[in-house]
């Protein structure tokens, strides 16, 4: 079979695995790539879930989940939206056919678009931006003539001779950055249930992986272990309830975690953290009850790592800043290990191998750096991290320590990176069709853990006078106005007009979406590993204000984009006023996270206050509202700021609140909508809610918008490195 074919005006090159169409090339994931090519050796033929689950993963359990990713990553990178189905088409209960024209390549290989010997024409005039569902037709390729022939051998015969050159100068001077070596094949599954597995380590003999699994159904967490050889799975624990990140003692006899819960008196702070020890080898027999080694109720603690067998490293934060420390467990005290006065520790990785702690941090430039320690906290090197295109400048990353000499590794969700120790960050070259985060490396360097997720939620909304009658508790009363296999979130009814605006990962990568009712539309191309963290409508309905990595851009309704060019990296996006060209924030200024208010025309910042805040939002007559993370709700006073006594304890668990019309809206513990009208202090509770709802979004005189929860998976899956 040869390796580049045409799908109607549309290259394949399963060497490079590329699809390029209309001078435009992108990468795919190979399996993706695999699944396309079967269709094409079955052009116009039905090609079953099996058959094409057996052929693409032979030898490997997979999900038709799995396939339905595939297809749609195929179907965005081809341009078909699905509906039209103009390339791929789904044939209820039995599978997939491809219904264009192929043409394989036999014997020459054609060129690229791009390449100086052959040019492709495209014929049909149409775009992706147009989003029509026209079938193209084939590419006609046109030949280059004689003399730009010889003037392309002369460009080559020049363009060799100063390669040579740039190799002779590049042994004597040798580049500082360079690309990785590291290069991935074979992608395992470990755990395959319908729970949440996640934090999983490997065990320093390398014989088990060690990770949390939480029931969403029995709402239980425990610990779990599995041998990689056997594939047998052992309970660790019982009835965890909340966890964080887990370690191996150096002899790899202790577990040590981080239990989180309610405190009941909390003071400064919700939940209270524990750091708990479990038994290993007793555990392996039976379930075990862990033992506490201390607990900290006004203060975080996080990211336990165990140096040896009696001291532990951890992440403490106290107000707002964060700093490492380690833990005594014989002694039970703590001392400072590595302080910054004007920054903020971000997150960091041990190498017992290597007796070397790596360190991410924002300095008092505001910028962030990779920093080098002993486990003595003497300082080694530091350097900033210089990012590349492909990541957001205001990313925050984690990386952790790899097999190569110097360098660490880290995710963004769908791209794989390392990092130097002097802050140079390289590509490794492995496009995963959905995101995985936490890569963790087996003792024998040879393959990695990584966490593999996807977030199922739907946009619905239910009138309020249903919820008021008391028919607002079950699924079935909602109305569910956007769907897909994938998260669908924060909808925002358009001032004005009858237009909902979306964030959506439908297409592979967090987007923001329009909808009129009967017709979706995709308004950005955002880049891959984008994250959004909130989005307000301008007042006229024109455009949308969108936290988008870091940053904030103007969005227009014909997708053009305003960029605001700030200095700080962006949070959270709370409210944006139009009229008076300000929004309420979360900013990092010094690596700390402060409440502003941000003024866009001058890129003026007031901060409001230090408090850790959740949600904040202004009512149409000024008043500012925000809600702690303690989940009250406090309002600016004379003196100081002031409790809003009748909504303690209706916090809960969620984050957002609505203001219409000087009145608040939420949702306690019990589900239940509630208000408060702020001019008459009138408390109400309104009626129920489904415990399926994450969060509510917008609200109207007549109907409430939210999004409701469809599925939560995450998997544990291995990795191996080509030989």
């Amino acid at each position: 079979m040869s390796e580049q074919y045409w799908i109607g005006g549309i290259f394949i090159d399963l060497s490079r695995n590329q699809i390029t169409q209309n001078k435009q090339s992108q990468v795919i994931a190979p399996k993706a790539l695999a699944v396309l090519t079967c269709l094409a050796e079955n052009q116009g033929k039905v090609v079953s879930h099996d058959e094409l689950l057996l052929k693409v993963w032979q030898g490997t359990v997979v999900s038709t989940n799995t396939l339905q990713r595939s297809i749609a990553q195929l179907r965005k990178a081809l341009g078909d939206d699905g509906k039209g189905q103009v390339y791929i088409k789904t044939h209820a209960k039995q599978g997939y056919s491809l219904e264009c024209d192929v043409r394989w390549s036999e014997g020459i290989e054609p060129a690229t678009p791009n390449s100086p010997l052959e040019q492709v024409v495209d014929d049909t005039g149409t775009g992706e931006d147009q989003g029509e569902t026209t079938t193209p037709a084939p590419a006609t390729t046109k030949k280059v003539d004689s003399p730009k022939s010889s003037i392309s051998a002369l460009r080559l015969t020049a363009i060799i001779f100063g390669i040579v050159i740039l190799g002779i100068i590049g042994y004597q001077y040798p580049v500082a950055k360079q690309t990785s070596l590291l290069s991935f094949g074979e992608l395992r599954a470990l755990t395959s249930t319908d729970n949440k597995e996640l934090a999983s380590i490997y065990s320093p003999d390398g014989e088990y992986v060690v990770f949390h699994r939480y029931s969403e159904d029995l709402c239980i967490n425990n610990v779990w272990a599995k041998n990689i050889k056997t594939q047998q799975e052992y309970q660790l624990t019982e009835n965890l309830d909340s966890y964080g990140s887990h370690s191996f003692s150096k002899d790899g006899s202790q577990l040590v975690f981080i239990k989180s819960g309610a405190c009941t008196q909390p003071v400064t702070q919700k939940k209270c953290y524990k750091l708990m020890s479990l038994d290993f080898n007793k555990a392996l027999v039976s379930p075990q009850s862990p033992s506490l080694l201390t607990e900290c109720k006004n203060t975080e603690i996080r990211s336990p790592r165990w140096l040896d067998n009696n001291n532990i490293f951890l992440l403490q934060k106290f107000s707002t800043r964060w700093k490492l420390i380690t833990y005594s467990v014989s002694e039970n005290t703590s001392q400072d290990l590595y302080v910054l006065e004007s920054g903020n520790v971000v997150s960091y990785d041990f190498s017992a191998a290597d007796d070397l702690i790596a360190l991410t941090s924002f300095h008092s430039d505001g910028h962030y750096y990779i920093d080098v320690l002993k486990t003595d906290g003497q300082l080694l090197s530091s350097h900033r991290i210089k990012y590349p295109e492909e990541i957001a400048r205001f990313r925050l990353i984690f990386p952790k320590f790899s097999p190569l000499e110097n360098q660490l590794i880290f995710s963004t969700g769908r791209q794989l990176f390392t990092l130097s120790y002097e802050g140079e960050i390289s590509n490794i070259s492995l496009p995963l069709d959905e995101p995985m985060g936490s890569p963790t490396f087996h003792p024998d360097g040879k393959r990695m853990i990584v966490i593999k997720g996807r977030y199922d939620s739907d946009i619905a909304s239910v009138p309020l006078s249903q919820v008021a009658q008391g028919h607002g508790k079950k699924n079935e009363n909602l109305s569910v106005m956007q769907r897909s296999i994938l998260a669908e979130d924060n909808a925002l009814l358009q001032p004005n007009g009858e237009l909902i605006a979306y964030r959506s990962e439908r297409s592979g990568d967090q987007q923001i979406w329009i909808a009129n009712g009967e017709v979706s539309q995709q308004l950005t191309r955002f880049p891959m590993d984008t994250f959004i963290r909130g989005m307000q409508w301008a007042a006229d309905g024109k455009s949308l204000l969108v936290s988008t990595s870091g940053s904030l851009k103007q969005v227009y309704l014909d997708s053009r984009q305003k960029d605001f060019q700030l200095d700080i990296p962006v949070v959270r996006l709370f409210q944006w006023d139009s009229n008076n060209n300000t929004a309420l924030l979360l900013v990092r200024l010094e690596g700390i996270v402060q409440f502003v208010e941000l003024n866009l025309s001058n890129s003026e910042t007031r901060v409001i206050n230090d408090r850790a805040i959740n949600w904040a939002s202004k009512s149409k007559s000024g008043q500012l509202i925000y809600k702690d993370r303690m989940d009250r709700f406090w309002r600016p006073g004379a003196a100081e700021d002031q409790l809003i006594e009748a909504l303690e304890g209706q916090g809960g668990p969620f984050q957002r609140f609505l203001i219409s019309d000087n009145v608040i809206y939420g949702i306690n513990d019990d589900f239940q909508l509630w208000s408060y009208a702020l001019d008459e202090e009138r408390f109400e509770i309104i009626g129920g809610l489904p415990a399926s709802v994450d969060n509510l979004t917008d609200i109207s005189q007549s109907r409430l918008l939210m999004t409701v929860r469809v599925s939560s998976n995450k998997e544990v899956v291995e990795l191996y490195l080509k030989e």
